[in-house]
């Protein structure tokens, strides 16, 4: 086996595990799929399509039939299985065009696809399924490579593509703009037959397709095409220079410092809807185009591919704004541009909306362009953010590759324009085009595309919310964490012991992903601590909607009668007391900013209400937390619901029951013990002697406390604030007189 060809691509391909998968057409689709979106130069995240056509012995005949694998809706080639793929019977597909009533009516073809199912197979068909259909080549890919869109979207795209062709000996062919679906499945299939030797096809204003007899050949002609077009476009850049018109504002020396400063608004801002997660990027491609002299005309112009739009809407947020002037106008820059950007989207949706439209959605911006600070893109979970903020960069390349390619000569109408008439909707600058709005408002509000969104599972209950949880390495905190976790929470694992945290986030991220979680030292007895565990939440997920605390000291004295120092007394009321107070108060301008009803939840104990003797520090300080919390609530009115929970005696898995503190108590109460005995079984027996005090005499354990403080940091508990619920088991002697 020969390597491909390419100098800025690598040959990925296998021979031996290819052969293994040999016998298995569906398998070896699934493995070069793979390969092809290993490489984000490739294509991007859940972008593009491949396909297979083979024989396939038909359940209801015994006989071979041709059958076709193609990516299922909303799949992503490099990470998609077998069973991603959906099948259909080939000569259905053909008989399709048989009862295809016309452009206006091509929609309806898709509920064919269903019909045209081979086997069992329950896969939704993507609405590229008959583009792969009706090309003559067994096995296809169609994919979204920043090169190759750079020359879709050039104005001289045309012409350039003829200059490739001639230059890399190459045949790929020109297809105008046309939505994806059946119609353009049909003007592939004309193009290929007028060019029967082409190796490709170029889609205006969208991107490629590549072919081949064998999976082997249909690898090679893609990974080759696409590194002759990057080598294509890195020529044209090398003569060009600088791009964009040069940096007119240079990289802010403390860009994350401010970054995290306007995050909490910025995010309150594009939540006004709904609660969204921040990414913030401010790498080379990101503050070169945020800082260039076209930065805001292009924006303007929006995307081009439809696979950018779909996540970057229409156009991102431009933020016209220079570090001199401060975060004060910053912020107040941004408000009023969200403003016009909400009003300008509302009139592109009037604009083009039909009776048969979709709602209108969401009309805040999913990416924001900040001069100097770089990109922040906004989705409804961290790895959507993320995705979001890499297809607006993927924009970016060819927003830079089109302009490499300008030569002053503009054809004139626009040769992505299916019709002459159609040019004049295509805006442009510097030679590149962004689809017409009218276009692109027909993928973003196209009723397939809905149908596919409304085929997503229900959000969980707290998917789009981030959670700091103070006390999360260990205990009734690590059980927060881990049921919020499963709950879809974004969430930051904070403790004094910040192996223990990152241990905890270690657990979650196996549960979930390690996008939606991170850990941090933070200390309650040190308000810098605190901001700085404020401050990094902000800038993992751009915000913070719940605060949680379960964290507190249990001092213990020395010798026979257990006298507390002064110094510890007065740590005592320091972590229990004091740092919950300046917990709430360095989140206060956070949430401020913000600008979304938040919660928080601070951990109390039934010890606050029972006198006893022998920890008259903890109980008091329990005491003074009670009446902090109902203080917090009503200084913080509706913007931040403050409880906190009162349980009865936690030991299993609580720092503050370390194995001496356990024997003393159970000397204490004069229970039997052995020194042999593990640190866990003298805890089970001290839980139990608690238990027995209780009406349900059953031990309190860390995930009782936890299902109550998760209920609290809700939105079900959405009309409680300043109250303390009991998780004690029912210890009579806490009942409130």
């Amino acid at each position: 086996m020969s390597t491909a060809k390419t100098e800025l691509l690598k040959d990925l391909w296998n021979a031996s595990e290819a052969e293994k998968l040999a016998s298995n057409p569906l398998a070896l689709l699934r493995y070069r799929s793979n390969l092809l979106g290993a490489d984000l130069r490739i294509t991007n995240f859940g972008g593009g399509n491949t396909s297979s056509k083979y024989l396939q012995s038909d359940p209801f005949t015994g006989q071979q039939t041709k059958v076709m694998a193609v990516k299922g809706s909303g799949g992503d080639i490099g990470s998609i299985k077998e069973s991603g793929f959906a099948i259909l019977y080939m000569d259905r597909l053909n008989q399709l065009k048989n009862i295809y009533r016309g452009e206006a009516f091509e929609d309806e073809m898709v509920s064919y696809y269903p019909l045209s199912a081979f086997g069992h197979n329950k896969v939704a068909a993507s609405i590229d399924t008959a583009l792969h259909g009706f090309l003559p080549w067994d096995h296809v890919d169609h994919l979204h490579p920043d090169w190759a869109i750079a020359i879709a979207a050039s104005a001289n795209g045309e012409r350039k593509m003829r200059e490739y062709n001639q230059e890399f000996g190459a045949n790929i062919i020109w297809i105008p703009w046309q939505r994806p679906g059946f119609e353009l499945a049909l003007m592939l299939e004309q193009g290929v037959k007028e060019n029967p030797n082409a190796n490709g096809l170029i889609l205006g204003s969208h991107g490629l397709f590549t072919w081949g007899d064998t999976q082997r050949e249909c690898y090679v002609n893609s990974i080759e095409t696409i590194d002759q077009m990057g080598r294509f476009i890195n020529a044209h850049q090398a003569k060009k220079g600088a791009i964009f018109g040069g940096l007119e504002q240079a990289p802010v020396e403390d860009r994350k410092t401010v970054a995290t400063a306007i995050l909490p608004a910025l995010r309150g801002i594009c939540s006004s809807n709904r609660r969204q997660i921040a990414h913030y990027a401010d790498h080379e491609d990101a503050l070169v185009f945020s800082g260039s002299a076209w930065a805001k005309e292009l924006c303007a112009l929006g995307t081009s591919c439809p696979d950018h739009f779909l996540r970057t809407r229409i156009c991102p947020m431009f933020i016209d704004w220079k570090p001199e002037e401060g975060l004060a106008v910053l912020k107040k820059r941004i408000a009023d541009q969200a403003v016009i950007y909400r009003r300008e989207y509302a009139d592109y949706y009037n604009d083009w909306a039909t009776p048969e439209s979709p709602k209108l959605r969401d009309s805040n911006p999913s990416v924001v362009v900040i001069p100097g600070l770089g990109i922040f893109g906004f989705g409804k979970n961290k790895k959507e953010a993320r995705i979001t903020t890499e297809f607006f960069i993927n924009a970016i390349h060819v927003m830079s590759g089109a302009a490499a390619l300008e030569d002053g000569e503009i054809p004139n109408p626009l040769a992505q324009a299916r019709r002459p008439e159609q040019s004049q909707h295509f805006a442009m600058a510097h030679n590149y085009v962004a689809l017409p709005r009218p276009e692109a408002f027909k993928i973003e509000y196209w009723a397939l595309e809905e149908a596919k969104l409304q085929r997503m599972p229900p959000e969980a209950e707290f998917s789009r919310k981030i959670v700091l949880v103070v006390g999360g390495g260990s205990g009734i905190g690590r059980e927060v964490s881990l049921m919020l976790a499963k709950r879809g929470a974004h969430l930051v694992v904070a403790d004094v012991n910040a192996e223990a945290a990152a241990d905890v986030a270690k657990e979650v991220a196996a549960l979930t992903s390690s996008e939606t979680v991170s850990s941090v030292a933070a200390n309650l007895s040190s308000s810098e601590s605190l901001a700085a565990a404020i401050n990094h939440t902000i800038a993992e997920f751009g915000g913070i909607d719940s605060i949680i605390n379960t964290a507190a000291i249990f001092p213990v004295g020395a010798g026979p009668g257990g006298k507390l120092t002064d110094a510890q007394w007065n740590l005592t009321f320091l972590v229990n007391v004091t740092g919950n107070y300046l917990l709430a108060e360095v989140a206060k301008p956070v949430l401020q900013d913000q600008g979304l009803p938040s919660t928080m939840v601070l951990t109390s104990s039934a010890n606050a209400v029972v006198s006893k003797f022998g920890s008259e520090a903890y109980d008091i300080s329990k005491t003074a937390l009670n009446h902090l919390i109902r203080e917090l609530a009503v200084g913080f009115n509706s913007l931040l619901r403050v409880n906190g929970i009162a349980p009865a005696t936690v030991v299993a898995g609580s720092t503050m029951f370390p194995r001496d503190r356990v024997m003393q108590s159970l000397s204490k109460y004069k229970i039997a013990y052995s020194e042999s005995e593990s640190t866990e079984e003298l805890r089970d027996k001290l839980a139990d002697f608690y238990a027995q005090r209780t009406l349900t005499k059953r031990p309190i354990l860390p995930k009782d406390c936890a299902a109550a403080i998760v209920w609290l940091a809700g939105d079900e508990s959405a009309k409680t604030t300043g109250h303390i619920i009991p998780v004690d088991g029912g210890l009579h002697e806490a009942f409130l007189r």
